[in-house]
């Protein structure tokens, strides 16, 4: 094994709600001392965070409004990005860049890398990949990335095969490393009754949603389907968790069904009260589908809720049938229209005795694949990690 220091560098990163922040979080915190620093993007909470961290993390803007470089602006705002990693690299003596996309973090690397010679790894989704294909501008610079890079850490097969198929990488650079679960967290719990009348979900029956509000994620198929799953299971409640874009648009979509009273918008919560609600629901569903490209590259939210014992049911795109054992610990569905959404979820729904055998089944298929110890240990031999601890280079927060 070599001795190196890594430079990870993620705009998204907890405490901010985000798979992608979270799978490095998890990953790179279980490195031995030393192996890795991290470039963090900001957010509300991060100084507390941080503090509790055994990661060093530095919070650093990385926000970029557009990805393209057509403009001077855009151009100017990559070479300060650049330079910033280059300041970053030199202060921790790091050997090599992790990026947590292709852009924009992993352009800045590539800027890096032509200038200095730093190699670079970049993570792969899935998602980002048909954002960039749509683009001309995008699509080169995602292809420089692609070019320049030492390693593409790919989240599933099926990403692996996109790049394949409609990015003509070849298989040996790409490597598939799935996102995990931390199975001593997300655990199973009795149902609460205390719990459920703080989160309003007293005498309901819960369908639980869990991420960014994105068109992909399909909560709008869900809202859609709730008329056909009223009318079997009349004390049903859609509770929705997580922010993004597309919240106003869902609530208009559930008055306009005179669904509102079945929806229940949560917002953003922190790691306790969402396991919380995965403990107590009674369904999870992530009823995502592929929208202009647009599709979910895996599913961590799956898995969270499977370690939480619950059944799973997901849509038939992207990477999310790598995240359950099909028939046994979930269902995969098309979710393109409400009607087979709405009759999966009313067979599982009426029938307690299979959703119990599932969410046991759920439970033992997450600790046995995903759990983040073994998948952490694959990290550190992909990259050639060290596993006697490094002396900490001098760290000081940036703002």
């Amino acid at each position: 094994m070599t001795s190196k220091r890594r430079l990870v560098v993620s705009e998204i990163f907890p405490p901010q709600v985000g798979g992608s922040g979270r799978w490095l979080f998890e990953v790179y915190r279980r490195f031995p001392p030393g192996a890795a620093v991290v470039a963090a993007g900001l957010h509300a909470g991060a100084a507390e965070f941080d503090a509790e961290s055994e990661l060093p993390t530095e919070r650093v803007d990385l926000h970029r409004d557009a990805w393209g470089i057509r403009g001077i602006s855009q151009v100017r705002g990559y070479w300060r990005m650049m330079s910033l990693l280059r300041g970053l690299v030199r202060r921790h003596g790091a050997d090599e860049v992790h990026v947590a996309r292709c852009l924009p973090e992993g352009f800045a690397a590539w800027l890096l890398n032509r200038l200095t010679g730093v190699p670079y790894v970049v993570y792969v989704h899935g998602e980002e990949t048909r954002t960039s294909a749509s683009s001309r501008e995008l699509a080169w610079m995602t292809r420089r990335v692609f070019g320049g890079c030492r390693m593409i850490v790919a989240n599933s097969e099926n990403t692996k095969r996109v790049l394949r198929d409609e990015w003509g990488i070849a298989e040996r650079k790409v490597q598939v490393l799935h996102p995990g679960v931390d199975t001593e967290w997300f655990t199973p719990a009795p149902p609460g009754e205390a719990t459920r009348r703080e989160l309003g979900w007293e005498n309901r029956t819960v369908v639980l949603t869990a991420g960014r509000l994105q068109v992909r994620k399909g909560h709008d198929m869900l809202i859609r389907a709730l008329p056909a799953i009223r009318e079997r299971t009349p004390n049903v409640l859609y509770a929705i968790v997580g922010d993004g874009e597309e919240r106003q648009r869902l609530e208009r979509l559930a008055r306009e069904l005179d669904v509102s009273e079945q929806v229940r918008f949560h917002g953003e919560m922190d790691y306790a009260t969402l396991r919380s609600c995965y403990q107590q629901c009674d369904l999870f569903v992530l009823p995502n589908r592929e929208v202009a490209g647009d599709f979910e590259g895996f599913g961590m939210v799956l898995l969270e809720a499977q370690a939480c014992g619950k059944p799973v049911i997901a849509g038939d795109s992207g990477g999310t049938r790598e995240t359950m054992k099909v028939g046994e610990t979930g269902l995969i569905v098309d979710c393109r229209t409400p009607a087979p959404l709405a009759d999966a979820v009313v067979s599982l729904l009426g029938d307690p005795q299979r959703r119990e055998r599932m969410g046991i089944a759920a439970r033992q298929w997450v600790e046995d694949r995903f759990d983040w110890e073994p998948l952490a240990a694959q990290a550190r031999q992909l990259f050639q990690v060290n596993e006697t601890p490094e002396p900490q280079a001098a760290f000081s927060v940036v703002r």
